[in-house]
């Protein structure tokens, strides 16, 4: 989520603001995803997929000089190989950084293609990858067009992705990063859509494809539904359906928010997702909660993954 000018406060899913109403029917809950039986090995890569909040946003003391040193802790305490930043401006990436040594970024700023506005960011470690190939692309009819929203959407929309590859074993993988939109319901759909295409044109068969992001929408909504292969959009199914990485460890939890508005309040959607092939095996899912005497580093709660890859079992090497 995130404000529709930067000083402005942010509008959100939160109270007051009403549910988007679901084109499908949906009654039947989503289903757990049935852990593939690996061999208990140590996780082959850790995900963390975190919506900052807008830097410039005029938050009053939860503003981004107030709690940036809390969020820089966050991400050093969590040594991800790989970080899914959304609503992050170069200057909070630049900080980022400086304070959490040993990554680099991938990505450009949303209003301009260069440094201008909103990132989806990639952060990857540099000890143990290095990437060959990145990209990002417009959510909207010209995807190639800087700035471009041409969905019903006011707020200019994009992900970035990146094949990294480890530099010890030469196994890689594909990792794509979005923020879809907060109020238009055509936008998140035809985003979705669009993310599988790419995701369909740019991927190797044989090496694994991550998502993450802030989608805006609970695990009932026809784009969640889409993306893990439980119903249509276009008149499609998703060719290449993920699992949810979290409800493959905690299919019944009911507690699951991860948009706080500051307040720490958990009683709302899971808006945040870590998406991972079916296949996978996920060790460790978590939704972090962590907060300094009642202050939380962001208006969203960072989740992580701990993955499993079981075709690069015979050369599974934790990361430095």
């Amino acid at each position: 989520m995130e404000a529709a000018a930067p000083a402005a406060p942010m509008p959100g899913r939160g109270p007051g603001n009403p549910e988007v109403t679901p084109i499908e029917a949906v009654p039947d809950p989503i289903p757990a995803v049935q852990q593939p039986k690996v061999a208990a090995v140590p996780a082959d890569l850790i995900l963390l997929s975190f919506n900052i909040r807008y830097g410039t946003a005029n938050d009053g003391t939860n503003s981004w000089s107030y709690r940036k040193a809390q969020l820089f802790d966050v991400i050093k305490g969590q040594a991800a190989d790989v970080i899914g930043l959304q609503e992050a401006l170069d200057s909070q990436i630049k900080e980022i950084l400086a304070a959490v040594p040993g990554y680099s970024r991938l990505g450009v700023g949303r209003d301009d293609g260069k440094s201008a506005g909103e990132f989806s960011a990639i952060l990857y470690r540099t000890a143990r990858f290095q990437s060959d190939t990145s990209g990002t692309f417009w959510l909207s009819d010209t995807p190639e067009k800087p700035g471009s929203a041409t969905w019903g959407n006011a707020i200019t929309r994009i992900c970035t992705w990146a094949h990294l590859v480890d530099k010890n074993t030469n196994r890689g993988f594909y990792h794509f990063n979005a923020h879809l939109d907060h109020e238009s319901q055509p936008s998140r759909e035809k985003s979705a859509v669009l993310i599988v295409q790419r995701m369909q044109a740019v991927a190797h068969k044989t090496e694994p494809a991550f998502l993450t992001g802030d989608f805006n929408v609970g695990e009932d909504d026809p784009v969640v539904r889409y993306l893990i292969g439980k119903t249509n959009l276009a008149g499609k199914a998703n060719p290449i359906p993920f699992a949810d990485s979290f409800r493959m460890l905690h299919p019944d939890a009911k507690d699951v928010g991860t948009f706080n508005d500051f307040t720490g309040d958990t009683t709302g959607d899971k808006i945040d997702y870590i998406l991972v092939p079916p296949r996978m095996q996920t060790l460790k899912a978590e939704i972090i909660r962590s907060n300094l005497n009642g202050k939380y580093p962001s208006d969203h709660f960072p989740i992580n993954a701990a993955i499993v890859v079981p075709e690069w079992a015979s050369t599974s090497i934790r990361r430095n």
